[in-house]
């Protein structure tokens, strides 16, 4: 099972999105406080989130809790400041892709700590960034991919148009 972890996400509509993603794929949500906004049951039904009950969301108090609960030593830190591409990167099946917020991306301490597990998503150079839920899309599936999609519906499965 695949893992997406959001280091202090700060917009709902993107961890909404992310949520669509993780419910889409299988995939777990690791939350790592502090968030942006509410995610209590309440919270999530008046944002129409009605996918929500499908994704399994974990959330921490912070990174070292993170660590301590989930014991995750496989993990993939995405930054625009990572010197080498997603596509050179062999994902496995439990990794853990982190992500961090979208004001200041992952903390600096933290990826000079793992700097053989950070990645960058190739853009032009004049652009700043992706936006943080299409950064873990593209992740999602490229990991997937090199899974050959496990338990995922593909084009090569329908029997007709």
């Amino acid at each position: 099972m695949l893992n997406i972890v959001l280091v202090e996400p700060e917009i709902p509509a993107n961890t909404g999105n992310i949520a669509r993603t993780c419910a889409a794929t299988g995939s777990v949500l690791h939350l790592i406080k502090p968030l942006g906004f509410d995610i209590s049951d309440k919270a999530v039904k008046r944002a129409g989130l009605d996918y929500w009950h499908l994704v399994d969301v974990k959330v921490y108090e912070g990174w070292e809790d993170f660590l301590a609960r989930t014991g995750a030593q496989d993990f993939w830190l995405f930054s625009t400041k990572a010197p080498r591409s997603y596509a050179a990167a062999r994902f496995s099946p439990d990794c853990y892709l982190v992500f961090g917020k979208e004001t200041k991306g992952l903390p600096e301490a933290l990826l000079a700590e793992h700097p053989q597990r950070c990645l960058r998503i190739p853009i032009r150079a004049e652009a700043r960034s992706l936006n943080l839920s299409n950064s873990v899309a593209v992740a999602v599936f490229e990991a997937l991919r090199q899974m050959e999609f496990p338990h995922l519906l593909d084009a090569g499965s329908m029997t007709s148009w």
